[in-house]
């Protein structure tokens, strides 16, 4: 039973849809900016963000129950990948998941205690997006470090292959905030300019903010060419709290777990891409393990830096952009390749066709997902 990515939507720094993200990103614009806002850091640093002001304007009109800027995310995604959707929300056959890494945790930052603020857990965020479209399933909530939306995706893929559902609503959203701008910067894993993926002279990784939405259903979507998630898979290394291993073996054994039995290589690789020394030299590693070193390989962290939980969808319904447009970005940002495996990383945008791409993704934990799309028209 094929799954197919039926409607969709993505909010970054660089627009509220998926096309105007493509466009932006088509013609090298980067999204990140130097920030010296103190209520996010106390030192300027590069950062993807969201326009509140225009958030604020689509919302308008709009009662939704969780006003946060995390909450408002959700749901103004939510709506505009069901705008172009034949899928009833509120269908018993259809199932909302939510997958983030902190969600409202901006919220403890908030005056007086939030310890009874039911906003900060995440079971209740998913739940408030399954009431407000009366769907009568229990909300799934995927949150896995930086693989959640890969992983959430996945997740749906199985339970509608499974026949216990035949769509599945899945968001991700993350925003950036003090508590974890602060975090990463006490592993001295932030850049203080724009990330280089992939680049000799990497330093840290770019943090950002946004929200993807993608609608999956057994049923294939009314138009010419159209985007099956074909399979996927995760795995974990248990290599250390924060740092990837150094053999590539979780992402390795994901890849090679999702490409089972698919004959042909792949069109492209939309990898994780973090711009961290040790995240890039681990998945050249696995990627050349694998046998995928020679297949052209990008990152889209230096147009919208680290979405966290709402990377693995965003960067897939990139992929899936560009490979219904026949074409491939470039690394943003990469000037001099540095890596200890070689690897096919293109500067420059490629247009020819290409029929499948694998996402893959990874996070702290050890845990790693990877995924294959293909295109039918």
């Amino acid at each position: 039973m094929p799954v197919y990515l039926e409607s969709e939507n993505i909010i970054t720094s660089l627009g509220f849809s998926v096309e105007e993200n493509l466009k932006a990103m088509g013609e090298g614009i980067s999204g990140i900016r130097m920030c010296s806002n103190t209520d996010l850091s106390d030192q300027p640093f590069p950062v993807s963000l969201v326009d509140k002001n225009r958030l604020d304007t689509a919302l308008s009109g709009f009662s939704i129950p969780d006003d946060s800027t995390f909450g408002k995310l959700v749901f103004l995604s939510v709506m505009e990948a069901l705008k172009g959707s034949s899928v009833d929300p509120s269908d018993p056959r259809t199932v909302f998941i939510l997958s983030t890494t902190k969600g409202n945790i901006e919220l403890m930052r908030g005056k007086g205690s939030n310890a009874g603020n039911s906003r900060l857990l995440l079971w209740h965020s998913a739940e408030q997006i399954r009431r407000y479209y009366g769907n009568p399933n229990k909300a799934i909530v995927v949150s896995n470090a930086c693989i959640s939306g890969l992983l959430a995706m996945i997740a749906g893929q199985r339970l509608i292959k499974n026949g216990d559902y035949d769509h599945a609503v899945i968001v991700g959203a993350d925003v950036v905030s003090k508590f974890i701008v602060s975090g990463f910067q006490s592993f001295l894993s932030l850049s203080t300019n724009p990330c280089k993926p992939f680049d000799r002279d990497r330093d840290g990784l770019t943090l950002g903010e946004g929200a993807g939405t993608v609608v999956l259903s057994n049923r294939r979507p009314d138009r010419k060419t159209v985007i099956e998630l074909v399979s996927g898979a995760s795995a974990n290394d248990a290599n250390h709290i924060s740092g990837p291993s150094r053999t590539g073996e979780g992402l390795y054994i994901a890849l090679k777990q999702a490409l089972k039995g698919v004959v042909e290589d792949p069109g492209f690789i939309s990898a994780h891409g973090t711009a961290t020394p040790f995240n890039d030299d681990m998945e050249s590693i696995a990627l050349t393990r694998a046998g995928l070193a020679h297949i052209p390989a990008n990152s889209l962290k230096g147009f919208i830096g680290h979405t966290l939980g709402a990377a693995g969808i965003i960067e897939s319904l990139i992929g899936a952009g560009c490979l219904s447009g026949n074409m491939m970005l470039k690394n943003m940002g990469l000037q001099h390749q540095g890596l200890v495996n070689a690897l096919n990383t293109p500067i420059e945008n490629l247009k020819q066709p290409f029929l499948t791409f694998v996402k893959t993704a990874s996070g702290f934990g050890g845990c790693n997902a990877a995924a294959l799309f293909r295109k039918h028209e």
